[in-house]
Formats: structure tokens, sequence, C-alpha cells
């Protein structure tokens, strides 16, 4: 069996955990509460896009919002793990976006349903190329931005997150093994609004990379 590679995590990784709310000003954006422990979902692996590809509209949304995140690549699996030992399973970064179906999100939160529809849908997790471990020295101290149609809408730093990233691999292991290859997405800064057809997103961690997407419309 030919080993794999994980710079390209997106093709062989086996899921995608979420973490909701993990910044103060943007759970309050949305008129959430902050939360006292990790908000988790999961998207599939069909959810990522890659540069080149359009993030498509799914037919059943009006309100497509954008969130722009820092992405924790999985490199070593474990259960249980403690915190002390967490940055010991970080094989590197990415950067991502949770795209959302906020209408739909904001349906179901209404029904106590699950927020499926509105964040596993097909193109709904962009991500970069890989970034090594070695590249981001700090990711507690990481600035994220997104452009749309050359407008900044979010800024931030992941010195804002309410929960560390060795925490969340902590905490997100006592429940959910982890796995080489899984992504880990640690949430979003203020600042998320629409999209619409033909509009261009840019985003970026300073310093390290930027990406770039077109929204179409689902046929």
């Amino acid at each position: 069996m030919t080993a794999r590679n994980i710079s390209q995590f997106w093709e062989w990784g086996r899921k995608i955990i979420c973490v909701g709310r993990n910044y103060a000003d943007h759970a309050k954006e949305l008129k959430n509460a902050i939360p006292t422990e990790p908000v988790l979902f999961l998207k599939p692996p069909s959810a990522y896009v890659r540069e080149g590809s359009p993030i498509l509209v799914p037919p059943y949304t009006g309100n497509l919002h954008h969130e722009v995140e820092l992405g924790v690549v999985i490199g070593k699996g474990g259960t249980a793990i403690p915190q002390a030992a967490a940055m010991e399973h970080v094989a590197g970064y990415a950067l991502c976006l949770d795209m959302t179906a906020r209408d739909i999100q904001d349906e179901c939160k209404s029904r106590g349903l699950p927020w499926t529809l509105a964040k596993a849908f097909n193109t709904s997790c962009p991500v970069s190329d890989f970034i090594p471990k070695e590249r981001i020295p700090d990711p507690a101290n990481v600035q994220l931005w997104l452009k749309v149609n050359e407008q900044l809408r979010q800024s931030g730093s992941t010195s804002q997150m309410i929960f560390s990233i060795p925490y969340l691999i902590s905490y997100i292991s006592d429940f959910i093994t982890l796995e080489e290859g899984d992504l880990i997405l640690t949430g979003t800064p203020k600042g998320v609004s629409a999209v619409q057809e033909h509009d261009e997103l840019q985003a970026g961690i300073q310093d390290v990379v930027t990406m770039s997407f077109r929204v179409d419309r689902q046929d």
C-alpha cells in the first residue's frame, strides 16, 4: 500500500471536526451565548473543495455565509490525548472556510434539529494547501482575514479563541478518536456575512498563505 501524503490530507482524511462559537465576538454577533465547553459538529470529506473549483450555493439556501478559520491537520491519531501532549499529534495547518447556510441553521436551531444541511453540503469546506507545522510556530497568535470582492469582511487573531488548540484536541479525543488526516476547524472571528453568486472570496493567514474562491449556484 502506498504511504499516504499528509500534505494532501483532503484526499484521504476521514473526517472534519468543527468547533462552533469559539470566538466570543462571533458568538455575540449571532446572538448566541458564549459557550462554557466546545460546541462540536461534523462535515464529511465530500465537503472539501480546492482552489480552481467553485463554492457551490445549495439550492435550498438564500443566505450563505463565509467563516474563515485556522484548520489543524492531525498527523498522529489518538484517544484521550492529554493537553500537554496534544501538539505532538499536529502535523500542520490549513486555511479553511466553513461555509454555512445561515437561514437553514437558524431554522434548525429554532426547531432543535441538527445543523447538517446548514454545514455539511458539498463544497462547504474550502481548504488551502497544507501548511507545515514549522511555518506557524505559534498557532495561538495567527492573523486571519477574509475579503469579498476586495472588501475586508473578517479580520481576527487566534489569540481571541475561547478554547485553545491543545484543549480542543484533548477534549475532542475524549469522545471521538482522532485519526491521521483528520481536520479540526477551530472557529471563526466576527464579521461573517452573506455571499452571492459570482462573488470572489479571498482569504489569508498573514505572512503564510492566501487562497481565492468564486461562488457559483449549484445546478
